[in-house]
Order: structure tokens, then sequence, then C-alpha cells
């Protein structure tokens, strides 16, 4: 299975009234895939989703200079320490949807993201999530400080240590 291609939509904006607390969060659009389909029921999976977090997150860090090959070039690199997710709309193949992602906190060595994806068509929240991001040194397996060149580029909308597990999500739609 392929990850259907997320695009950058540099002026796309939430529409009024969407759950995003960041003033500028990175938005991407996408067109659900029939490949992404569920074994079980006729609607897009929910390993598919986690695909899209993890592809919105690289595609925002590369837009603000840190590719992933760069990082490995370093000797670091961004592991998922922990995701949470909710879906609450069913999105299904050939839905135009949208994606906002944000960077919540950014501590020490962790970073929360937190992304919303939403259904074009209605609007509707298909999926609000909060990824735990650990920076990591390749050699060692070990977390390690997160330049200050990342917190100045990611804006974090808190920029104190990463102790808050509290979502930036709203828990209503």
């Amino acid at each position: 299975m392929t990850v259907p291609p997320l695009e950058p939509a540099p002026g796309l904006r939430p529409p009024p009234g969407a759950a995003v607390a960041h003033p500028r969060p990175f938005a991407l659009r996408l067109v659900a895939p029939a490949d992404g389909v569920s074994r079980s029921v006729p609607h897009v999976g929910n390993v598919e989703y986690v695909r899209w977090l993890d592809r919105a997150a690289e595609l925002h860090s590369d837009a603000l200079g840190w590719t992933r090959a760069q990082l490995v070039a370093e000797g670091r690199m961004w592991f998922v320490a922990r995701h949470e997710g909710d879906y609450r709309a069913e999105g299904f193949p050939g839905d135009p949807l949208q994606v906002f992602t944000w960077v919540r906190t950014m501590g020490r060595s962790t970073s929360w993201r937190d992304t919303l994806i939403l259904r074009e068509r209605d609007g509707a929240t298909v999926c609000s999530a909060s990824t735990l991001w650990a920076f990591v040194d390749l050699a060692t397996r070990r977390p390690v400080r997160i330049p200050p060149a990342f917190r100045d580029a990611f804006a974090p909308l808190e920029a104190a240590a990463c102790s808050s597990r509290a979502s930036s999500i709203p828990s209503g739609s």
C-alpha cells in the first residue's frame, strides 16, 4: 500500500468553527485512496489515518527546512512515542480531505503535535489526533536535546517544557 499524496496547501485556512488551536497551522489536502479501505467495513481504515499523521508531520518539517534525510545525515531523528486518535466521522475512498497540523509543545527532547483531518464537502471532523514525538540520537537510540532552531521554526503554541498531556483539540465535534 502506498501513502497517497498529501499536498501542502499554503493558502488553505481552517473553516470557521474548526478546532484548530494554532493561528498558523500547516495545511494539506489529499483525496482518500481506495487502497486504504478497511477489510471489514467499506470506509478508510484507522491504519491509513496513522500514515497520514506521520506524512503530515514529515511534510511540515520539510517545509521548514528539516528533512528526514538531513536529520539522518546529522545522526538524529524524530521517533513516535505515542499516538492518541479520535475517529469522529467516516472517510470514504475519493473523499477530498483537509489536514491541519501544528506543534503544541516543544520541550527538552519531546514535542506534542496535534492534527485535525476534515472532510472537505461538509467540514466534518473525521479524525483528531495528538502525537508525542521524541528527538533521538540514532547512534545511542536515546532522546537528545531539541535544538533551539527547531523551536523557532516550528513556533509551538506553548514554548515551555513539554509537561502537558492534554490535547489542544477540544473533545466535542
